[in-house]
């Protein structure tokens, strides 16, 4: 099981639970992060050490994405597993894919890359490759079928039942001891400005100036667990009353009244915790500029996407600065109209991702099924 992220961590690490409740003896590979290994399986390679994002950041880093596919491979080819399921990551884990196929292992992939805004391309390739594609939103299955004639599985949205799971746990609740103290009885504003290091340095510095502008208002960051808590204090020293916490994204918005949210899966979890959020992108001046000639959709977050409509405020590249972001926090804190249609926005959301279901246990019974042909 491959997963280059932060989130595809998150939703192989519930995959993996709900395979091992449907078969105990199954042993799991993988390379991904803490929660895959967490959930039993024996972790090869991280994923902090796989993920670069941009068009240029990945030129810089080349030698290195080249040398860990060779080494997926080698240890693919030692294990011999008997099938393949890639998590979402397309840039590594298509040419995954298309390897693995010539080596005759069944390949399973959880998570579609988000074709359908850019690189549809890609798809006749991917359909030679990828035996099983199971997809989490619902608008993929027919944009497959009626497009490229390829039958896929829709499984719900993994999300949707990770977020009940930890709802419905009050121990998962708690923030580290000292900062649940330091918090008591102050309005928070959450922070989450992703677990790149070059997403982080785009964007955070410019969310940080918020703090100068909501002093009722707590700021906290939440911090990726991949990265050292070192990394962030440049950014930090500058704002002595910020504080932070790592790997208590959930509990922290729990408790939030807004978020200032990386594009990205976490607009989608900030929204399913009802929590009002400003949506940030800013990527380099080059890969920007890149990306806005490649990708068709008229929107970045996947909350407005899935709405196939504007429901939270996207700003974008230039847009994103300190003026412009904090006229959307103040709109989100302070007014009353367009919060109440929010969280009726976000209520309509997350009956559409509910709708498929348990998406890591119907995306484990569809592998089972796959893979060995029991019902």
């Amino acid at each position: 099981m491959i997963a280059g992220e932060a989130s595809g961590d998150l939703h192989g690490s519930n995959l993996i639970r709900a395979m091992h409740s449907l078969d105990e003896a199954l042993e799991v590979r993988c390379w991904g992060g803490d929660k895959m290994q967490a959930a039993g399986a024996t972790l090869v390679k991280h994923y902090r050490d796989l993920a670069f994002m941009g068009f240029v950041e990945v030129v810089m880093h080349l030698r290195t994405i080249f040398k860990n596919l060779d080494d997926c491979k080698a240890d693919i080819l030692s294990y011999q597993p008997d099938a393949l399921i890639l998590i979402d990551y397309p840039g590594f884990n298509l040419r995954m894919a298309k390897w693995a196929k010539t080596q005759g292992i069944k390949v399973i992939y959880y998570i579609s890359p988000q074709v359908w805004a850019w690189k549809e391309s890609r798809v006749p390739a991917m359909k030679k490759s990828i035996d099983k594609m199971l997809v989490i939103l619902p608008f993929e299955k027919p944009y497959f079928k009626n497009k490229f004639n390829w039958e896929v599985d829709y499984v719900g949205h993994p999300l949707v039942g990770a977020i009940k799971a930890f709802k419905n746990n009050p121990a998962s609740h708690s923030l580290p001891e000292n900062l649940e103290s330091a918090l008591e009885g102050k309005k928070i504003i959450a922070v989450l400005p992703g677990s790149r290091k070059q997403e982080i340095a785009k964007k955070l510095p410019i969310m940080l100036k918020m703090a100068q502008h909501f002093a009722d208002y707590q700021f906290v960051v939440a911090q990726a667990p991949s990265l050292d808590p070192g990394y962030y204090e440049p950014f930090l020293s500058p704002y002595p009353n910020v504080m932070a916490v790592t790997g208590k994204t959930y509990a922290l918005l729990m408790r939030a009244k807004a978020a200032l949210v990386t594009s990205g899966t976490a607009t989608l979890e900030t929204a399913l915790f009802k929590v009002p959020e400003v949506v940030c992108y800013k990527g380099s001046a080059i890969s920007y500029q890149i990306a806005r000639r490649l990708i068709k959709v008229k929107f970045i977050s996947l909350v407005n996407l899935i709405m196939d409509r504007l429901i939270v405020r996207e700003l974008i590249q230039d847009d994103l600065n300190e003026q412009n972001l904090k006229t959307a926090l103040k709109s989100l804190l302070e007014d009353p109209a367009a919060s109440v249609q929010l969280q009726k926005d976000y209520k309509d959301l997350e009956d559409i991702l509910s709708a498929g279901g348990d998406a890591s246990l119907n995306a484990a019974r569809a592998i089972r099924q796959f893979t060995s042909h029991k019902p």
